[in-house]
């Protein structure tokens, strides 16, 4: 049954079904029994999987079940061995290896005799600075493991521990190549650890063999020098094996490298072995013994090299059975026989076109087996291996440890047990007398309170009624709803046991909040009718000074600001109390939202002017009746009230007619300078430092800025702040120098100034205050060719700033972060350009300068005051000028996008292989294909950056 959440009286179906009747004792817990964790009678230990370490527990039981490469490891000397044979194990201190071999010396051991279900392997990963969260290639690991292994015991005295990695896993092969016109053969010994097969297009175990030592020919380009006949000759090569180990490690390789995709792939092809292996058809000497026997399966599950799961089917070799490793959990295969079908359905992603081949007694088939290991034949007994004795006392004490752990949770257990009876007895008496009955006296308690008391996971904290509260202290009528009434007798023992408070008995109901809320619910119902009477009075013309101003806005929407204040008013218990016990709304936050809204809200606040009095605007005011204003104020109180023979604002008055005589002024301002500087106004008749004009030989210079937002302003005088001043220190370096030469000015740089006639600077002198004159002088001998003219400027140009300017926009193109540069394919060493394409992804930045040039002349700019331009303009850095600067390239360099060619999101300190990737996934071509080029550059260092190797935005770079 539920709960009916809006009744007090309501004790049903909050939490009490899980205490009445009889419950089990493990309800009263949640701790697992930790005889799960103790390991079973003849099983093997597990290994914990650290989070991408699956690869590495595989490989370890593998190597644990090697018992030759045990016995011998443990035969190994350890400078703890040699301490705790002196001093003692101290039991204070907890054993750490120090050294690869001791670490799995100490793996062994706890594999062998741990009374521990699976154990932690994080020293020994540790040790080899393996990254636990991500999988790395087995096949690799395995190599580089057993270089390690085999280099660290090469130092050990004794030569069964020294040689047992050539013992175990080494044979040997030679690389013969025969010439065909002579037949010299000669040969290249070489060790292996673990024979490398080729399995795509084999279905056989023996087949992938055969390719491996299959004879290869080499001629034309490929041919063999045969220092017998001093020439090179066309010859044969081959794979013979020699010897082979113990223990013959097969890896299949599985993961290859795609060339189309740049990344390695899985090849999830079925390969038929056998449970025995004959070699000898392989070998090249025939007289020896052969014949191997399946020891390890090592299994990968998933379709992908980068990820999936590894477990490694092993056969024990003193009882011959299979066991199945998948980390913390093993499993017995049936039997004694080898079972892989479960691997290879839970490798299927989906219905595959490959059925999985018939395999006949004696064998098997797999297509996620990556690594097969035989052992030779052999009819010895297998070795007890055992546990050296200071080895043993480590694993001791990490049993006993165990066994406190065990002892610890039974405890824990046992005691939860015995709280749980308590409270369960404690509950079923309680609940009985929890309902308040007629007449008696009772308290209130907040549901949510009462459900964490019935929970039995969490602990109830002491009780908490503040968030219940009103403003006077007392119950809210609206948190009533989600309150219980329980008897004061179970209110007094939770208080006495929980503590908290305050207590909310018969005398919290606070009547207060009822009146108020009672006066809402009116003002609600009566605002419809009120609404009418206000419309009709409305429409009454007030005569005399009996009326009062209201906003003409504040008359049209009213009724509905009436509604949302009331609601306001209605809901503020919302606002101000969050949730039960705790997690309360933070107030100041509710504050602050709640003054936005009042603001928003208040009435008859359109006609206050700016200083607190009557607007003078009549067109946003009007006079209605005393009637219909008392009405208005039963709704908003605190409304300003402005009687309809009260003056307007004087302050606003004297402020409207200043404004008034500015914008006069300002118009004949604008007017005047229009027809004084007809040139400056009108582009055309100005001149051109690429066409210098005839009829004079000196033109001063002013910034493009300074003409544009004196332009704003003739053009809109009323909207726009009159310019005072030129401020041509902008177009100056700090020391007073020109930053610009007369040759960037007639290109790059035009764009930034404007070329003014003799007549119209003194006109502009007069009008504007000149912060510094900037003049371009030309001299030239009499007759002599205008070529040969000297253009010299005043002040002249600062090399050392000018110099800064460049180097500053230099490092500015190679400090961008996602910046569109264009990737071009080359066919037959032509770069291939066709029509231009549209642009059909225009930055964002441009589209801003797009809407920058339509922007009406007369709109201000907010970022700029020519009013302040005299003191502001001394302030401005070199900086400034160097942003003011870039704007004018950006809009001249920008790059067409072509048909054939991509454009990639890149930035300056990415590196070159990294854009190579990126290109790789844009066209399809593998890294080591790119052929890149930028400007006749090759481009070839895959660690450089493309800000080092002066690839700047909108570049465009050759890919062949």
């Amino acid at each position: 049954r539920r709960n009916c959440r809006g009744n007090p009286n309501c004790l049903v179906g909050i939490g009490e079904h899980v205490w009445l009747g009889e419950i089990d004792e493990n309800s009263f817990h949640n701790i697992d029994d930790p005889n799960c964790e103790r390991r079973k009678k003849n099983a093997f230990v597990g290994l914990t999987n650290l989070g991408a370490t699956c690869y590495v527990n595989t490989f370890l039981q593998m190597w644990f079940l090697n018992l030759e490469l045990r016995q011998a490891l443990y035969l190994c000397p350890s400078a703890y061995c040699e301490y705790a044979a002196g001093e003692g194990i101290p039991k204070d201190k907890d054993y750490e290896p120090q050294t690869i071999c001791e670490h799995l010396q100490y793996l062994f051991a706890l594999l062998q005799n741990s009374k521990r279900r699976y154990i932690d392997p994080s020293g020994f990963v540790k040790a080899l600075g393996l990254d636990t969260g991500q999988q790395q290639d087995a096949q690799e690991f395995s190599k580089l493991f057993m270089s390690l292994l085999e280099d660290t015991l090469s130092k050990q005295k004794n030569p069964d521990v020294r040689n047992i990695v050539q013992k175990q896993f080494c044979g040997e092969y030679a690389y013969v190549t025969v010439c065909n016109q002579c037949g010299r053969e000669s040969k290249l010994v070489s060790k292996f650890y673990e024979l490398e097969l080729n399995i795509q297009g084999h279905k056989q175990l023996t087949d992938c063999i055969t390719e491996f030592l299959k004879e290869e020919k080499l001629e034309g380009d490929n041919r063999y020098f045969c220092e017998t006949c001093q020439s090179k000759q066309n010859a044969t090569r081959k794979i013979r094996l020699l010897s082979l180990p113990c223990t013959l490690n097969l890896q299949l390789m599985r993961f290859v490298f795609d060339r189309q995709t740049g990344h390695k792939k899985k090849l999830n092809t079925y390969i038929g072995f056998s449970e025995l292996l004959d070699m000898e058809p392989f070998m090249e000497q025939k007289n020896g013994v052969y014949v191997y026997e399946l020891s390890a399966v090592l299994i990968h599950r998933g379709v992908s090299a980068y990820s999936g799961h590894y477990i490694a089917h092993v056969k024990d070799p003193q009882t011959g059975e299979w066991y199945k490793f998948n980390d913390e959990d093993i499993e017995k295969m049936e039997g004694k026989k080898l079972q892989l079908g479960i691997e290879e359905d839970l490798a299927e992603p989906s219905k595959s076109q490959t059925r999985k081949p018939k395999c006949g007694k004696g064998t098997h088939c797999s297509r996620n087996a990556y690594m097969l290991v035989y052992r030779l034949q052999t009819r010895e007994k297998s070795l007890t291996v055992e546990v050296p004795a200071f080895l043993q006392e480590l694993v001791e004490r990490d049993n006993c440890k165990f066994e406190e752990w065990c002892n610890e949770m039974a405890e824990m257990r046992k005691q939860s047990v015995a709280r749980g009876k308590i409270k369960h007895e404690e509950v079923k008496e309680l609940y009985k007398r929890l309902p308040a009955e007629a007449g008696s006296p009772y308290d209130f308690i907040s549901l949510e309170w009462l459900q964490k008391w019935l929970d039995e996971s969490t602990p109830p904290k002491p009780i908490d009624n503040t968030a219940c509260l009103c403003s006077h202290g007392k119950l809210h009528p609206d948190k009533i709803s989600i309150m219980k009434r329980i008897s004061e007798y179970v209110a007094d023992f939770f208080y006495r046991r929980y503590g908290g408070g305050p207590r909310l008995n018969v005398k919290a109901l606070c009547k207060d909040c009822v009146v108020e809320r009672c006066r809402i619910l009116r003002l609600k119902n009566q605002l419809n009718e009120d609404y009418k009477t206000v419309t009709n009075l409305l429409k009454i013309t007030v005569k005399g000074n009996d009326g009062f101003w209201v906003g003409k806005a504040s008359l049209r929407s009213w009724r509905q600001l009436a509604l949302e204040q009331l609601n306001e008013q209605d809901e503020d218990a919302e606002h101000s109390n969050g949730k039960m016990n705790g997690n309360a709304q933070n107030k100041d936050e509710s504050n602050e939202e709640k003054r936005e809204e009042e603001e928003e809200l208040n009435f008859n606040e359109d006609i206050v002017c700016p200083h607190g009095d009557l607007c003078i605007s009549e067109n946003e005011r009007r006079v209605v009746s005393k009637e219909a204003w008392e009405k208005l104020k039963q709704y908003f109180p605190k409304a300003p009230e402005f009687p309809n023979n009260r003056e307007c604002c004087s302050q606003c008055k004297i402020l409207e007619r200043e404004g008034e005589e500015n914008e006069a002024l300002h118009k004949m301002m604008a007017s005047e300078q229009k027809t004084s500087l007809q040139n400056l106004f009108h582009d055309k008749c100005r001149p051109c430092l690429g066409s210098w004009p005839q009829e004079t030989d000196e033109l001063y210079i002013v910034s493009q800025f300074f003409v544009e937002e004196w332009r704003k302003f003739v053009r809109r005088p009323t909207r726009c702040s009159p310019v005072s001043s030129v401020g041509n220190s902008a177009l100056l370096c700090p020391h007073g120098g020109l930053m610009f030469t007369y040759a960037s000015m007639t290109k790059e740089d035009s764009k930034l100034i404007a070329l003014i006639w003799p007549s119209e600077w003194e006109r502009i002198q007069k009008l504007f205050v000149v912060d510094h004159v900037i003049k371009i002088t030309r001299t030239q001998a009499a007759g002599a060719d205008p070529e040969s003219a000297l253009y010299v400027s005043e002040p002249q140009l600062c090399p050392e700033c000018r110099e800064g300017l460049l180097c500053q926009q230099q490092r500015d193109l190679r400090e961008y972060t996602q910046a569109t540069i264009y990737i071009h394919k080359v066919v037959d060493n032509k770069k291939v350009m066709k029509d231009a394409a549209p642009e059909l992804n225009v930055s964002s930045s441009e589209a801003e300068e797009e809407r920058e040039e339509n922007k009406p002349e007369g709109e201000q700019d907010p970022d700029f005051n020519q009013v302040e331009i005299k003191n502001n303009r001394q302030k401005i850095s070199h900086q400034s000028y160097i942003a003011y600067q870039k704007q004018g390239i950006r809009r001249s360099t920008r790059h067409r996008k072509v048909r054939g060619e991509k454009a990639l999101l890149v930035s300056a300190n990415q590196t070159l292989k990294e854009l190579k990737i990126q290109i790789m996934h844009a066209f399809s071509v593998a890294p080591f294909d790119q052929n890149l080029s930028i400007e006749g550059k090759i481009l070839s260092d895959d660690t450089a950056t493309l800000g080092s190797l002066g690839v700047i935005p909108e570049s465009v770079i050759l890919l062949k």
